[in-house]
């Protein structure tokens, strides 16, 4: 007697889709590189507004300014360094790979490289990063990509990646301190010294700045800005009283202070400049000034 059939099998269930998580620091951050890469926009001038809405939406403190602030100007500060070691990743040349689907490996690079994030929390926000801006597909390789990246620190992948030096010098320099090759030869050229010398320049170079605010005399006192930013994340100036560093950096903006015209950002050097005029004798009447150095950029 032939066996009776027995019930059909069932299908295994698939997993429901699971709708992305939408990270507001790290969506700005994303939206900043897209501006710089595609607008050729400077950074400085990029984010300021975009973290001044995200704050007036509601829902964006100092912690993720200071969070966004870091995002977008390390990434940005050690891209040279970041697309060599995903050029070490990926199935392709580097300039095929679509601009955005870069600026997010950047950004998780920088996070797994670059800041004390615990490694799962930098690669799943990229990958929930890249889910909401570019699309589950995408979102796949960058997942792929960013656990082979997590699989060595920095200066395991920088023996990796990095021409020997001996081979050739300025290349190697280019590539370990995130500088383009011609900047390398020229800050070599003009300091005329060693390798230890021009090392020393280029890691100074890469460090991240530190936000120096100034208390206007006369409108407002070193003492204001310090509680209004909290103490544990203010510092006093080191040469000018009334500076007040900010030492976590974050959004100046954000300070009453500075959007009333009584504070306002500018470092030191700038702040004894200014104090060392106010003091200089006077001949004649006080009616004229001349700012020389009023335009935008360095001084």
């Amino acid at each position: 007697m032939s066996p009776q059939p027995g019930p059909p099998r069932r299908s295994r269930p698939g997993k429901p889709y699971r709708r992305p998580q939408k990270d507001p620091v790290r969506i700005l951050a994303f939206e900043a590189l897209r501006a710089v890469d595609e607008r050729d926009a400077y950074a400085n001038l990029v984010l300021p507004p975009l973290l001044r809405k995200a704050r007036e939406d509601g829902g964006f403190d100092a912690r993720d300014a200071a969070l966004a602030t870091e995002l977008v100007y390390g990434t940005l500060r050690l891209q040279g360094t970041y697309d060599a070691i995903i050029a070490e990743c990926v199935d392709r040349p580097l300039r095929e790979v679509d601009p955005p689907v870069l600026d997010v490996l950047s950004l998780g690079a920088h996070q797994l490289l670059g800041t004390r994030i615990p490694t799962h929390a930098a690669v799943s926000a990229s990958v929930e990063l890249a889910r909401v801006v570019l699309g589950d597909g995408r979102a796949k390789f960058v997942n792929a990509v960013l656990r082979k990246i997590a699989a060595a620190d920095l200066d395991t992948w920088l023996e990796r990646v990095a021409p020997p030096y001996d081979e050739d010098p300025e290349d190697h320099l280019g590539v370990v301190h995130a500088h383009p090759r011609w900047i390398v030869s020229a800050l070599w050229d003009a300091l005329g010294g060693g390798r230890a010398g021009i090392e020393d320049l280029l890691e100074a170079d890469n460090e991240r700045p530190e936000v120096t605010l100034v208390a206007r005399p006369g409108r407002s006192a070193p003492d204001e800005l310090v509680a209004a930013v909290g103490e544990e994340s203010a510092l006093p100036g080191r040469w000018s009283p009334y500076a007040v560093r900010l030492a976590e950096g974050g959004e100046p903006g954000a300070l009453d202070a500075v959007r009333e015209g009584r504070a306002g950002v500018q470092d030191e050097g700038s702040q004894l400049v200014a104090l060392a005029l106010a003091a200089a004798p006077l001949d004649g009447p006080d009616r004229r000034w001349l700012d020389g150095c009023a335009g935008p950029g360095g001084k």
